[in-house]
């Protein structure tokens, strides 16, 4: 069994001085934490895995496949593999829990 406080998570991925920290990679899934600030620029592309985002925190919009929807605390996107997505007008800085099936990368 593996357990994870968010607030650790937060803190690791805050002294990595990058937007995102994986903390769990099993062949099945990969988790991430993914944290956006404020009027901030998604630079992600489209992943070759399903994936799915719960919104910890924050406020902003999710463009996918050429469609907007507004996203805020408890939100939870589905995106399929392959599908162009990227979060935009972040009006609250974003923290975002991310899961990817398969593991991330592995469809490479």
């Amino acid at each position: 069994m593996n357990t994870y406080e968010l607030n650790e998570l937060t803190r690791k991925q805050q002294n990595m001085g990058k937007p995102y920290l994986e903390y769990l990679r099993v062949s099945s899934m990969s988790m991430g934490l993914y944290r956006l600030p404020t009027a901030g620029i998604d630079l992600q592309s489209p992943h070759t895995e399903d994936e799915v985002y719960y919104v910890v925190s924050g406020k902003a919009v999710i463009h996918v496949n050429g469609e907007d929807h507004p996203v805020q605390n408890g939100s939870i996107v589905y995106v399929a593999a392959n599908a162009p997505h990227q979060f935009h007008s972040i009006e609250q800085e974003l923290e975002i829990l991310v899961f990817f099936a398969p593991a991330e990368h592995t469809q490479e």
